[in-house]
């Protein structure tokens, strides 16, 4: 499954807003954006929230952007967005 997300890199404090509602995945991160890092901290913090493997879930563009597109292997859209709004 893809889906969207928008990252703030250089947050103050980590955490995932999600509202299914409007489709917005917000995603903050303490990382400088800087050779990857922030990247690495999003994949992290995603992974964390959804319960997944480190193979199972991967940024596939916007890898430069504040926009981008990852993939996640074996989870549905419902259960996508049930385990990222539970902590929301």
């Amino acid at each position: 499954m893809r889906f969207s997300i928008h990252v703030t890199p250089r947050s103050r404090v980590e955490g995932i807003e999600a509202d299914a509602a409007t489709g917005l995945i917000r995603v903050r991160v303490t990382a400088a954006p800087e050779s990857g890092k922030a990247n690495d901290a999003v994949v992290a913090i995603l992974r964390r929230r959804l319960g997944m493997t480190a193979g199972a879930l991967r940024i596939v563009g916007g890898g430069t952007s504040r926009r981008k597109w990852v993939e996640a292997d074996g989870i549905e859209e419902a259960e996508l967005w049930r385990r990222l709004e539970a902590e929301s």
